[in-house]
């Protein structure tokens, strides 16, 4: 392994060992806000994909030089904005006037540095991708992302309760879909159960990323049905003096109250910042009632320490996140459901969970004449750990125990353009120590888990067409502290192949081929008890292969100041797909049970994933725009002919976005058909239809900006339920509310 992964990175260096002369274009403008009234200093410019860059001056304007000749894309970037793009084509010796106006209040940002690892125009990347701005997080906030992103296109959100929302793409769930804080993993366990939450505080991103689709080459095998990274701030760039925001949040239908700020100070070449939020909900009101023990409670913060000169950076922070949430209707499957209504009254399951994070990023930048532009690298320690508390008359007494500690670094390596070619390559790994201890101890002993893996994404680019292909090599380790258990080796291979075809101004076609590789998780190898967070007598299998899956995306996309259009198609074949399969051993045509839970044991069979997305947005006049969206998948075992559990129904969402000046309203309508393709033992659920409406205002000048901010949803008051709930069942969504919202910006 260690002579393949040598000689990877050697031949990588040998091919591009090239020099590299730049041509002597400029482009320069300005940069302002509220109509091109007020002026933004400290506005972060970049030349993609050269990452030439520079801030804005006082006056807001800004100049880049030394651009070769070529066509590229402009990126503004400036917390509590959206991000703005303009494309350029540049001759030798030419000047560009560019100008840019940025907004606060957005439906889709227009940038991402997930699907590629660099940052990127959405409509340039060969990965259907969703960004998700400030504003429509804040619109949205409640205590874990899953709420949050529920309703994106291609989008839905898995539950057992508010705080344990966990988003799912394309009908990927679990172990399928990573979930990273500013690029790296976070160490949470939610991807095995269904109670788990996720320790990331929406309130202190500045946006959120999906990456829909396999996305296994920059990430490893937990990425092959998506990417979630929830990005908190991406700089690595010096700002002199105070920035920062205050935000506050309060909700009707779940008594939500919230508090976040942020401050950052910089001096010469050092910035410091820091982070702090609070967010509280009750129990949520549904049509038919109060969920009891719905109730969810967060503190987060972090700090950080930054140093960004012209040839390098380092950057250090910790993260805090301690929450708190209970989980509806434990205690009926604690119970066996055996005198329900005693237990639900005497007594309730929270969930008491806590993550402490450390982190080193860095980079060396700026080289002259090589064959790298740049290189980052990034040092990450997380400890988590949750228990599982019975609350029994008002007095906590401390259940189950788990302990997750992880370890993880990466190092990328960004080259320069040569001719036609671009690209980047790198390495990264973990060390994951796991165990459980107390009454659901689903695993005897503490389990090691080591992973290695060597990757290297390249792109050609010839204008009117792009190419862009690559691999990785990955190997995962499972060493059980428990004899009986078995020690299991995995090596893998994922590769992508894409073309982006120019049709005409701002339109596209993308096609992408990805071979998938993923190791079993550890939890499907060694869990062997009751565990009700699955809602299932769990039984790992030591036997399990590495699962692969085939895949081909097809992207048609236009983008123009007058009409937006993305329409995707996607089929996945996956061998040895993994998945709980209910046990009958002693043949009586029903479902074993075992301590009061239904018996499944986890096993491998080929499956079939495909579906569609589409989103247009039109802007019909500088008052009025409207949006639509549409998303569906299907999922079979295809040697059993059998629905795969918990698989979204179809949705579509159609709204307006009305403006007057710094005043936005945005009625939405969101409709999902009934789903009937179930699994045996799923029951179905019905279609639904409801409204929202979101709306801001802004105040600016040119150093503070006011947000307020309201969000009204369910406004029918309309009786449904979420297919993939855990207890959808026995609790419907929320009902009708406002969540309404204050945010102020210094700059």
């Amino acid at each position: 392994m260690r002579k393949t992964i040598g000689t990877f990175l050697a031949f990588l260096l040998f091919a591009f060992s090239q020099a590299f002369a730049q041509g002597n274009g400029t482009v320069k403008g300005k940069i302002t806000h509220s109509g091109g009234k007020a002026p933004i200093s400290g506005a972060l410019v970049k030349v993609l994909p050269l990452n030439l860059s520079t801030t804005s001056s006082n006056d807001g304007s800004y100049e880049i030089k030394n651009i070769p000749k070529g066509r590229y894309t402009i990126l503004v970037h400036f917390e509590g904005f959206a991000d703005a793009t303009k494309q350029f084509e540049i001759g030798d010796g030419q000047t560009l006037q560019e100008d840019f106006d940025l907004q606060i209040s957005a439906l889709r940002a227009e940038v991402t540095v997930t699907s590629s690892g660099k940052e990127q125009f959405v409509f340039d990347s060969f990965q259907s991708v969703e960004s998700v701005t400030f504003n429509r997080i804040i619109e949205r906030a409640s205590t874990s992302i899953g709420e949050v992103l529920e309703n994106e296109t291609g989008v839905t959100k898995r539950s057992f309760g508010t705080g344990t929302t966990r988003p799912v793409i394309r009908g990927f769930d679990g172990d399928r879909v990573l979930i990273l804080q500013d690029g790296v993993r976070s160490g949470s366990i939610s991807s095995q159960s269904g109670d788990h939450g996720e320790p990331l505080d929406p309130l202190s991103a500045e946006r959120i990323e999906v990456v829909k689709g396999p996305a296994t080459l920059l990430y490893g095998s937990n990425a092959i049905g998506g990417v979630v990274n929830v990005i908190g701030s991406d700089e690595n760039e010096a700002h002199e003096g105070f920035r920062g925001f205050l935000t506050g949040l309060a909700g009707s239908a779940d008594k939500q109250g919230a508090l976040a700020g942020g401050l950052e100070y910089g001096i010469g070449k050092f910035t410091t910042r820091g982070n702090l939020s609070f967010n509280r909900t009750g129990d949520y009101k549904t049509p038919i009632g109060k969920i009891l023990n719905s109730a969810s409670r967060s503190t987060s913060g972090s700090f950080g320490l930054g140093y960004y000169g012209e040839s390098g950076w380092i950057s250090g922070t910790y993260n805090s996140d301690l929450r708190r949430y209970g989980i509806p209707f434990a205690t009926l499957f604690e119970h066996h459901h055996e005198e329900i209504e005693e237990a639900e009254e005497d007594e309730q399951i929270d969930l008491r969970m806590r993550r402490q994070n450390f982190r080193i990023k860095g980079g060396f930048r700026n080289f002259n004449n090589l064959f790298l532009n740049n290189i980052q690298y990034n040092l990450d320690y997380t400890n988590y750990r949750h228990k599982e508390i019975e609350v029994i008359e008002g007095i906590d007494n401390p259940g189950t125990i788990f302990d997750n500690k992880i370890f993880s670094y990466r190092m990328l390596f960004d080259q320069n353009r040569y001719k036609s070619l671009t690209g980047r390559f790198g390495f990264e790994g973990f060390n994951r120590n796991y165990r459980i201890t107390g009454e659901e101890q689903l695993i005897q002993g503490k389990v090691r888990h080591d992973s290695f893996s060597v990757f290297a994404l390249q792109e050609l680019d010839f204008e009117r067409v792009k190419f862009q292909f690559g691999g990785r090599v990955e190997r995962n380790l499972y060493r059980p502290e428990n004899p009986d258990l078995s020690s299991r080796d995995f090596t893998g291979f994922s590769g992508v192949v894409g073309v982006n075809f120019a049709l005409w101004e701002g339109g596209s076609f993308v096609t992408n081929y990805t071979h998938s590789f993923r190791s079993p998780a550890l939890e499907e190898l060694y869990n062997n008890g009751p565990h009700i967070g699955n809602v299932a007598f769990e039984i790992g299998n030591q036997n399990l292969r590495s699962e692969v899956s085939d895949g081909i995306d097809f992207s048609l996309r236009h983008n123009s100041r007058k009409f937006t259009f993305t329409g995707d198609f996607f089929y996945y074949n996956i061998r040895r797909f993994v998945f709980l399969a209910p046990q009958d051993e002693d043949g009586d045509g029903q479902v074993d049970i075992e301590d009061g839970l239904p018996v499944a044991k986890y096993e491998q069979a080929d499956a079939k994933y495909y579906g569609g997305e589409i989103y247009t947005n039109a802007n019909f006049n500088e008052y009025l725009s409207g949006f639509f969206s549409f998303d569906a998948v299907r999922a079979k075992l295809t040697d059993r002919n059998i629905n795969v559990p918990r698989i979204p129904p179809a949705r579509f969402r159609l709204g307006l976005d009305i403006r007057y000046k710094t005043l936005s309203l945005r009625p939405e309508m969101l409709f999902a058909t009934s789903q009937n393709k179930i699994y045996p033992l799923e029951t179905r659920t019905a279609g639904y239809g409801i409204l929202n409406l979101g709306a801001s205002y802004v105040i600016a000048s040119s150093k503070y900006a006011h947000v307020f901010t309201l969000f009204g949803y369910n406004l029918t008051d309309k009786l449904y339920r979420n297919h993939l709930s855990f207890i959808k069942d026995l609790a419907p969504e929320i009902g009708r509310g406002v969540r309404i919202g204050y945010t102020i910006r210094f700059f």
